[in-house]
């Protein structure tokens, strides 16, 4: 990895850092005044306005940090391993500041919302850290490959990345979904519900780690196939220019 690259690693994770007590900061505050008590599941009653402001302060949240990678490079496919590493130091260390500030979560197999787009996502707290990591490695793949010519990401590489990504979307949408689908009062075509009416009455009982465990493979292989694709094509070309 370049000194370049190692530099710019540096100053994202401290902005990805301060990003995170940021957010976390806007957690304590919900909590104090929703769940003074702790907070568990079903989620307390909120007005349909603060809900949507709640929604695009997460869209807002993606923005900066995909803005924030992009700024730091033009080459396409390294504002993708940045925005990675952005979102996934972001989000490990929200844990880490809820757990310095508020002890929470109580393990790693504590549920959490993990995100409210376009519907609620849930989950244990160690499978987003566990994507989160996932993603730092890739970053410093395409960080380690990135500047080489060729090193842009093959159609199968892209197709496996993007597929782990709606697997794992559904792996953490898939019980508040079948809960919302199982009880007439919450459908919303039907009977125009608000859509975090749900919400307020669902408790997670089952998380597919089956699923999971099948968007975590396919990130792994992409990871493999790319690894090897450029490494083959670096011994080929030092091949050539011995010959």
């Amino acid at each position: 990895m370049s000194k370049e690259s190692r530099k710019t690693l540096i100053w994202l994770a401290v902005y990805a850092i301060a990003m995170a007590f940021l957010e976390t900061s806007v957690v304590v505050y919900i909590r104090e005044m929703y769940y003074p008590e702790g907070f568990g599941f079903p989620l307390k009653p909120i007005a349909s306005n603060i809900a949507v402001i709640e929604v695009w302060r997460e869209f807002a949240t993606l923005v900066m940090i995909y803005v924030v990678g992009a700024m730091v490079t033009k080459k396409q496919s390294l504002r993708f391993a940045n925005f990675l590493y952005v979102f996934a130091i972001w989000d490990i260390f929200y844990y880490v500041f809820l757990k310095v500030l508020l002890n929470w979560p109580e393990s790693m197999l504590t549920w959490d919302v993990l995100f409210l787009i376009p519907v609620t996502w849930v989950g244990p707290v160690v499978a987003p850290v566990l994507i989160s990591l996932l993603m730092i490695a890739w970053t410093l793949i395409l960080h380690r490959f990135g500047y080489h010519k060729n090193s842009k990401l093959n159609r199968t590489e892209w197709v496996l990345l993007i597929t782990a990504a709606l697997v794992a979307i559904v792996s953490f949408t898939e019980d508040y979904v079948s809960y919302v689908n199982g009880r007439a009062e919450y459908s919303y075509l039907d009977t125009g519900k608000d859509l975090f009416q749900a919400a307020t009455t669902y408790v997670p009982t089952d998380f597919n780690w089956a699923l999971f465990s099948v968007a975590v493979g396919m990130i792994l292989v992409s990871m493999g196939l790319y690894v090897t694709r450029i490494r083959s094509m670096q011994k080929r070309l030092e091949m050539s220019q011995l010959m």
